[in-house]
């Protein structure tokens, strides 16, 4: 019996990817990962899909700032513009801005300046300054500024007072002002004395100061009336003499002719600025009249005007002093607590409701330098860009979730966020820009492309996004001049498929939801050889579901780029494998 040869044959195995996880910029990754994109999305998710076209609100002349409240509000060319028109808000520097919402007010930094956005004839300057021309009377008074009867002053009690006569007493260093109570039949202290100061201002005292305004005076011919003080009355106007009551034991009424009287509600210099529990806060780091300052501080409650009212009140002012080195490199409002950062530090202050507030401090990865409006809560949960990675606190120690970016390092970043979405802009080596978006739902990476983001602003579910360039847009697209169509890309990594058992890919099938006008093409590198072969094209004409067939060569390794103009959602990438002979 003849005995026949045994023939050779091939059979075909498949393998389907059709949950997509994002970009991962490493030399290693999973089926499903993406080694380089470009404006895609992870809203489809597990789909893969371009982003949305994004609208072009309006182009803005030297820019400085932006900040979401009931609408949109920027600095625009020395002016605060609120819901697109501007305001009676003008003279504003140049440069950056910070904008903080407190209230219905928008507070500028480092201008100083407000604006309420329910009454917009309230607005004006944090800090007020009064420098008297003329004479100066310094009388004693009473808390509501009405003159005191005229004491007596001497070192032994007077004799046979009359009830309520006064008498400063300076039998001993410190003089000490009493009342003769007839009741009681004795000299009471009186504990806190007062002091009007009056000036011929015309109504202009009343117009810069109120009432418990935290002030230092100098200039004051009286001793004891220099330094810091609170304005316990204030009054006057046209026609007749303003004045001011603040502290102070004065022997006798006396009236400055000489000089002039500088009194001056002060805002410091500050880095950064927040808004919690109704405060402004602030921190501040570097030199001042010759004084290095590392210093946290907190306006007055309620009052963003008052940063030096110390009254011994639970609303007081507040000024604390760290011992960490470094310049501040961030703050922001997390879970109702203020926190301020240095790029090796977070220092978060436990707000008190008697006015004892306490900093704590926690040496770990803090913000980097530049980089402090990657700052940005999402569902309970602080981002931020540190020196080396991107990180996520929770109110611990900080953890990176910037694995899937590669091995380069970015600086100057800044971030938003927009349901459960981090968009992160920021500079790469290269000093060129890149826009990352993290899903926290889905735990993925998206990359969209080189935009420059100076600052970013959420209002209702539309992220806005001012560039670098003075572009004024919205990232999702609900408002203004949209673009005609989004170009996107997808680079996968090494695909290794030649196996010991002859086992290759002898087919791709692409399984995708095309929109109207939509295109795509299909690239294959072989053996990264770094050439780029184009493997099919798809132009549809109208929407549908279409199958793309790719066949490749025989090789070690290979890497697919799928490059896409309009709509596009990639539903699964199945692999045919073929099984040959051993002879191959």
């Amino acid at each position: 019996m003849a005995l026949l040869p045994t023939l050779s044959y091939e059979y075909t195995d498949r393998e389907v990817t059709d949950t997509f996880r994002g970009y991962r910029h490493q030399l290693k990754i999973d089926e499903g990962e993406f080694y380089d994109m470009r404006n895609l999305t992870s809203e489809n998710a597990p789909l893969l899909a371009n982003r949305r076209r994004r609208g072009r609100v309006r182009v803005l002349q030297s820019p400085g700032g932006l900040l979401a409240k009931e609408k949109l509000a920027w600095v625009e060319d020395g002016c605060l513009y609120y819901d697109g028109t501007a305001t009676a808000l003008t003279g504003l520097s140049a440069g950056k801005k910070q904008l903080v919402s407190m209230g219905a007010y928008i507070v500028v930094f480092p201008d100083k300046k407000y604006y309420n956005t329910a009454d917009p004839t309230d607005r004006g300057s944090l800090g007020a300054l009064y420098t008297s021309a003329g004479a100066v009377e310094y009388t004693l008074c009473k808390a509501d500024g009405t003159a005191c009867r005229q004491p007596t002053v001497s070192d032994t009690a007077p004799e046979e007072p009359d009830n309520a006569a006064l008498w400063i007493d300076t039998s001993q260093q410190t003089h000490v002002l009493r009342q003769w109570s007839a009741a009681q039949s004795a000299w009471n202290e009186i504990t806190t004395v007062y002091t009007r100061l009056r000036f011929l201002s015309e109504g202009e005292l009343p117009g810069l100061f109120s009432v418990y305004d935290g002030v230092r005076i100098s200039g004051a011919a009286p001793d004891g009336i220099d330094g810091d003080r609170i304005i316990y009355a204030v009054g006057g106007g046209e026609g007749v003499l303003d004045y001011i009551v603040v502290t102070g034991l004065l022997e006798q009424a006396v009236t400055q002719t000489t000089g002039s009287v500088r009194i001056e509600r002060s805002v410091p210099e500050l880095d950064f600025v927040i808004e919690c529990q109704n405060r402004l806060w602030g921190c501040r780091s570097g030199t001042e009249d010759g004084k290095t300052l590392n210093e946290l501080y907190c306006c007055a409650l309620g009052d963003f005007r008052n940063w030096r009212q110390y009254m011994g009140l639970s609303t007081d002012s507040w000024t604390a002093s760290v011992g960490s080195d470094g310049p501040w490199t961030g703050a922001v409002n997390y879970l109702g607590c203020p926190m301020f950062f240095k790029e090796n530090r977070i220092h978060r202050i436990t707000v008190s409701a008697s006015g004892a507030h306490a900093v704590s401090e926690t040496v770990c990865r803090g913000v980097q330098a530049g980089s402090a409006q990657s700052l940005q809560v999402v569902n309970e949960t602080l981002f931020y860009k540190s020196r080396s990675d991107v990180c996520v606190y929770q109110g611990g120690f900080p953890q990176s979730i910037s694995e899937p970016l590669g091995p380069e390092l970015f600086s100057d970043a800044a971030a938003g966020a927009v349901g459960e979405r981090y968009y992160l802009s920021v500079r790469g080596a290269d000093g060129g820009w890149r826009l990352f978006v993290y899903d926290i739902r889905h735990g993925v990476w998206m990359r969209e492309d080189e935009l420059h983001v100076e600052t970013f602003a959420r209002l209702g579910d539309e992220l806005y996004a001012l560039t670098g360039e003075g572009e004024l847009l919205a990232l999702l697209g609900s408002e203004g001049e949209r673009e005609p169509f989004v170009a996107w890309e997808a680079e996968t990594g090494m695909l290794s498929w030649q196996h010991p058992d002859r086992k290759y890919v002898s087919r791709f099938n692409l399984r995708l939801y095309m929109e109207e006008g939509a295109e795509l093409s299909a690239w294959l590198m072989y053996d990264s050889d770094g050439t780029w072969v184009r493997q099919g094209r798809i132009r549809t004409r109208g929407t549908r579901t279409v199958t793309l067939p790719i066949r490749p060569r025989r090789c070690d390794h290979l890497r697919m780029k799928l490059v896409g103009k309009g709509e596009v959602r990639l539903y699964s990438i199945a692999k045919i494998l073929t099984y040959g002979s051993d002879v191959g």
